[in-house]
Formats: C-alpha cells, structure tokens, sequence
C-alpha cells in the first residue's frame, strides 16, 4: 500500500508538473500583467455565483478583496483559492504595498489577467484616487502569488447543498493555507483503510457517487511548487449524518510554501523577495 500511495503521489504531481511548468514558471515569480475594475465581481456574490463554486462563501474568505483570473491564472479550476498580491504601476495613482486578493473566479477576456471587484480595485490607490482609478480602462500591474493565511482557521470543508445522504457527496474546501494546491481527494469510515477517491467538479469542489457510510474520514495530495505529499485527516470529520450546508473543521492547517525558486522568471530570486508589505 504504500508503495502504491508513493508511486501515485509522484504521477500526481509529475501530470500538475507538466500540465502547468511551462507556463507557471517559478511559483514565487513576480509577473507583469493588466488588471480592470469589475462592478459586477460583487464582494458578496450570491449562493452558486463564480465559476470556482465559493459563491456567497468568499466574502468571508479575504474580507471582499476577490479578483477573477484569467487562463492562466485560473488554470482550468486549480487557481481557484489562489492569493496574489499585486500593485499598479501609476505611480501618481497607485499605492506601493497594492493589495492582496483571493482568486474566486474566471474570465475569459484576452485583454486582462484579472477582473477586481471594489474594494480590491480600490486597494490599488493612493488615499484619494480610487474613482480616478477606476476610470481607467485597464491598469498595468505586478503580480506574484503569495501564501494564504487564515491565522487560527484550519482546513475545512463544506457539505455542499447538492449532497444526498448517504451515497452522494459533494464538499468544497475552504481555508486552504499556504501556497499549495489540491491535486485529489480520497474519503473512507474512521479507521477503514477502504479509500475512495473522489472527482473535482470546479475548483475547490469535489463529489462522489460513492461515499461510505458512518463518520468520515479524508486525506488529500497537496503540492507547494513542484514539491507534493499526502494529507491525512486522522479523525472523524465528517459525522455519521452530515448535514448539507454545515462547514467542518478537519483538525489539519496547511502552511507550506512552494519551494521551486524563480526559475525562468525577470529579476529571479530578487523579484521574489520584494516585499510590498
């Protein structure tokens, strides 16, 4: 078994590898781009609302400050979560620290790599200038991706309203930490070692048609950069009768932080330490 865990681990991380290395270079590179004003990227977006699937959850993810990426950013759903701290380069406009946002949804305009709703779009500004800002048809910004941190907030997850006891679960992460990502999700009984896997639907949102009956436990492939490992949940954390809509805490915080360096990226390890704080 656990050569079979290893050996799936390092197919799981070698398909993420390939499928974003070429294009996500270093993960803690600082980047170039364009960024616009969204009015309609409302800081309290409604239940189902936003490709990723947080809907009216992000508001209390980064306080409102959200953005919706492009292609790349989005990378078909694994972006979502995502934080990016970033600033324009107006200087008689724009604040040196920037802003911190969290990735909640996806765009498709060729224009832009990020739509801002409000209070993000007017993080950018110096004290004063955010209507002039917003006038603007489209910023040039810097951007690189930074660990999320949730302070005392563990991961958690969320019975999503589309769940049907016993059988059909759906369940959505939040408070995923660090600068990581998901790569799969396995389900099984407290103290069972019959795992089943399960399927990402959008983002942070994963289901099965096959999910065991009595207190479940999880564990999850995370990856930080190029570097990835098995998280378990050790615990019950889903009871014997979950309810939909009800958020869990697994007991598991996640902090790491990808350690790929700058490769490919102008400025190197430079341009990764900037610090806009």
């Amino acid at each position: 078994m656990g050569v079979f865990l290893c050996l799936l681990l390092v197919l799981l991380v070698s398909a993420c590898s390939a499928a974003g290395g070429a294009s996500a270079g270093g993960e803690r590179c600082v980047r170039q781009g364009k960024a616009s004003y969204a009015p309609s990227l409302s800081p309290v977006p409604q239940a189902g609302s936003g490709v990723c699937g947080y809907g009216a959850m992000a508001a209390e993810i980064n306080g409102g400050f959200l953005a919706a990426g492009g292609p790349r950013q989005h990378r078909g759903g694994l972006g979502c979560g995502r934080c990016f701290q970033m600033r324009c380069k107006d200087a008689k406009l724009c604040s040196s620290r920037g802003v911190r946002v969290v990735l909640t949804d996806f765009h498709r305009s060729n224009r832009t790599d990020f739509l801002l709703g409000g209070p993000a779009f007017a993080g950018l500004a110096k004290p004063g200038m955010a209507h002039e800002l917003k006038s603007l048809d489209a910023l040039s910004v810097e951007y690189k991706r930074i660990p999320c941190d949730y302070k005392d907030k563990n991961l958690s997850i969320r019975v999503e309203e589309e769940s049907k006891s016993p059988s059909n679960l759906v369940v959505k992460f939040l408070y995923q930490g660090g600068q990581t990502d998901i790569l799969a999700v396995d389900v099984a009984p407290v103290g069972s070692s019959e795992w089943r896997f399960m399927t990402r639907v959008r983002g942070p949102v994963w289901r099965t048609d096959r999910a065991p009956a009595g207190p479940l436990q999880f564990r999850a492939v995370v990856t930080g950069g190029y570097d990835g490992k098995w998280v378990w949940a050790e615990r019950e954390v889903l009871p014997a009768h979950w309810r939909p809509g009800q958020v869990y805490d697994t007991g598991v915080r996640i902090a790491d932080v990808a350690s790929d360096g700058c490769r490919g990226c102008a400025g190197g390890a430079a341009a990764a330490a900037l610090d806009w704080k």
